[in-house]
């Protein structure tokens, strides 16, 4: 199994944390990093839908814990 990319440009784990803590790039880094994995719906969903909700806690949870965000749709 191949290694993941961490989210987030490969940034290390302390600026990942702190950018999915700021509201604003944890909403347009996720939506960018579900566009550049070729999720094209996930990405418009996570722009528009649920990008501000929480999805942002979940988000900063999981990039403290994992270096991902949360993927909740696979489309």
């Amino acid at each position: 199994m191949a290694k993941r990319q961490k989210d987030y440009f490969g940034l290390p784990w302390l600026i990942s944390v702190i950018l999915a803590i700021i509201p604003v790039t944890s909403w347009l880094l996720g939506a960018f990093t579900r566009f550049k994995e070729g999720k094209t719906l996930a990405g418009i969903i996570r722009l528009f839908l649920f990008g501000w909700n929480v999805l942002w806690i979940i988000d900063i949870l999981m990039v403290a814990f994992t270096g991902s965000i949360f993927r909740l749709f696979d489309i």
